[in-house]
């Protein structure tokens, strides 16, 4: 025997064939069970490791995924959105748990995605966040699914092609936010954050949010709408347009959480007490929701599961496997931001 044991070496005191060893240790439901267990002792006793360089170099595969995040540009480009946060953390974690290397890379709209990653080898598939204008980024997923690029994404759904994409049921989100703000008696309220084509999961949320007030007779036409991208300082600036306007509200829901504490940064600057005066509804849930003052009622969007599926369903385009788990429902979180003191999701 040489001194590092070889998968050869295992079949010979296995009596079996070298692929049935390679089946074997990767656990394979192609070898019965039996011989699975004697493999596996044998690689055991023998302190067989898994040449990981050659074994990928055979299956023509890095083991390693990529994750691009794009977002609305800033005047401080060292900050990123918390959410995207919290989704690179159950990314990173969901690869650990598969196996697999994760590339992060924050960066513009590439107009060569796949040469950049796929096709140079430097990954198997692409993960991506944000998109900015969607308008844009469609353009771009269109390129991706020219060339046959193994890809995922987390949020709006790619053209034709649902199962590329995971996200959150932003339309139901909206739908939670309304009833809430209508069952603790509001009647006069406001949207901030962009509802266009290019905006299309704050767009879902909007609708959402104007569904379950038309149960209560209330138009659009009644809800005034002022567009904000994803940060503090959209939502303070939006929220100060809105005051000036002179439009009487009690109730306001932002299409993020970020926005939502801009709105009461400006609503405090203004002297105006949330909830008393002026409620405020947030999205996403991100950890400062729970820390704002007054703590931010919200539509949480569960990042753990949004992650695991983000690199599960890629390693199943990878692995030619269908796909059928795509859709996240949102809950409501109750804080103090729009009246109802404690902490509870439905």
């Amino acid at each position: 025997m040489k001194d590092k044991a070889t998968s050869f070496d295992i079949a010979y005191l296995a009596g079996v064939s070298q692929s049935t060893v390679s089946r074997a240790l990767r656990d394979s439901p192609q070898v019965n069970k039996e011989t699975r267990e004697k493999v596996q002792a044998i690689a055991r006793q023998l302190n067989y490791k898994v040449d990981k360089n050659a074994s990928n170099l055979r299956k023509q595969r890095s083991s390693t995924l990529a994750l691009l995040l794009f977002e609305d540009p800033t005047t401080d480009e060292s900050l990123i959105n918390p959410f995207f946060l919290s989704m690179l953390g159950s990314i990173t974690r969901a690869c650990a748990r598969n196996g697999q290397d994760l590339l992060v890379s924050f960066q513009q709209l590439s107009d060569d995605w796949h040469a950049d990653y796929e096709d140079s080898k430097k990954a198997d598939g692409i993960i991506l966040l944000g998109y900015g204008d969607y308008v844009d980024y469609e353009e771009k997923l269109a390129k991706l699914l020219a060339q046959q690029t193994h890809f995922v994404c987390w949020g709006a759904e790619v053209l034709g092609h649902p199962e590329f994409t995971i996200r959150s049921n932003n339309w139901q989100g909206g739908y939670l936010a309304g009833e809430h703000l209508l069952h603790t008696g509001h009647r006069h309220f406001a949207f901030i954050g962009n509802a266009s084509e290019g905006s299309p999961e704050f767009s879902a949320r909007y609708q959402g949010f104007i569904d379950a007030l038309a149960k209560a007779g209330i138009t659009p036409q009644q809800v005034p709408h002022f567009d904000a991208i994803s940060t503090e300082s959209a939502g303070d600036q939006a929220t100060a347009a809105l005051l000036d306007s002179g439009v009487s509200i009690d109730a306001i829901f932002c299409a993020s959480d970020l926005i939502a504490i801009g709105v009461m940064r400006c609503l405090k600057r203004r002297g105006i007490n949330v909830p008393e005066q002026i409620a405020v509804m947030g999205f996403d849930d991100i950890p400062a929701a729970s820390f704002a003052s007054p703590g931010l009622s919200t539509i949480q969007q569960d990042t753990s599961k949004a992650g695991e599926l983000l690199v599960n369903n890629l390693l199943k385009l990878i692995n030619n496997q269908p796909i059928t788990d795509t859709l996240i429902e949102p809950k409501l979180v109750v804080r103090q931001s729009c009246g109802a003191a404690g902490n509870s999701a439905s």
